[in-house]
């Protein structure tokens, strides 16, 4: 990201509102808008192969993780949404260290995005670099170009991605359950 350029036009940005980019509150407000979208935008940079690169040749039954926080911007109008993401998935030749599922979820999550892409690009991911079993995702959230212009409502939006064994339906209501059960 050109952080300058970045700085520039949120000066022009402001002026266009009708502020004054020089006031002392605003004054700063460009370095972080500049700092903030280089945070917020930083998935660009993650490779989901080499995030999941690392595996350990344990094979075991079916692995969760529950409500990874997330935070996002809606490619629409740049505003965030953020929620919880769920993972389950079935290997079978290996595990990946449980951190990694965070670090992916921020692999996708942390760029201009959708949910149903982002749930789906997880799914893949996982699918693609781990050849497991079965892969299961759910995303969970709430979207504040939803609650605050057009129709101006909260709602909880879910997609999910359900792969391999997950398609099962005894397989896919135990996972379910599982997300049900408290930790």
């Amino acid at each position: 990201m050109d952080k300058n350029r970045m700085r520039a036009l949120t000066r022009e940005f402001l002026e266009v509102m009708g502020e004054d980019p020089k006031r002392e509150g605003l004054l700063d407000t460009p370095r972080r808008v500049a700092d903030m979208y280089e945070e917020l935008t930083e998935g660009y940079a993650m490779n989901p192969k080499e995030l999941l690169s690392r595996e350990w040749n344990e094979v075991t039954g079916m692995v969760i993780a529950k409500e990874i926080d997330f935070f996002s911007l809606c490619e629409h109008h740049l505003l965030p949404f953020y929620g919880k993401v769920h993972i389950g998935y079935i290997p079978s030749r290996a595990v990946v260290g449980l951190s990694k599922l965070a670090r992916l979820v921020d692999c996708f999550s942390k760029r201009l995005q959708l949910q149903e892409r982002m749930t789906k690009q997880i799914a893949d991911a996982l699918n693609e670099n781990l050849h497991p079993y079965g892969v299961a995702v759910v995303v969970q959230a709430r979207h504040l170009c939803m609650q605050m212009r057009g129709v101006k409502s909260a709602a909880d939006i879910v997609t999910s991605e359900l792969r391999g064994q997950f398609e099962k339906s005894e397989t896919r209501n135990e996972f379910f359950d599982m997300l049900r059960k408290p930790v």
